[in-house]
């Protein structure tokens, strides 16, 4: 599955923004990042990051390592968390999603990757 597609099932089953799909799935398939290398890789203000990277953390998608630095959580447990919480801002029955199951799965990968070069 792209990235592309991800970020898309991101948005649409998830409920993130554009820029928020795009902060986690850095950060997913990268590693750990501090605002700053996260504003530099995306081409937004580090202002920008530091609210997007909190907003996620509240959102379930990141834990925050120090005040600037930013680490996912695997993506297994992520995606259905992060869906788990918008079904209930969204007031909707949490229930098994196979696309954001998949999400996890796609991701797994690069996640772990990323954190055993």
């Amino acid at each position: 599955m792209s990235l592309s597609r991800i970020e898309s099932d991101l948005i649409n089953e998830i409920k993130l923004n554009p820029l928020e799909a795009r902060v986690f799935l850095l950060v997913t398939t990268k590693g750990k990042m501090d605002v700053s290398q996260i504003a530099l890789d995306l081409g937004i203000t580090p202002d920008d990051a530091m609210n997007i990277a909190k907003r996620l953390v509240t959102l379930g998608g990141f834990i925050d390592m120090s005040e600037t630095t930013f680490e996912a959580m695997h993506p297994r447990f992520t995606a259905v968390n992060m869906y788990r919480k918008m079904c209930a801002r969204e007031h909707i029955e949490f229930k098994k999603n196979l696309i954001v199951d998949n999400i996890g799965v796609a991701l797994e990968r690069p996640y772990d990757h990323a954190r055993t070069k």
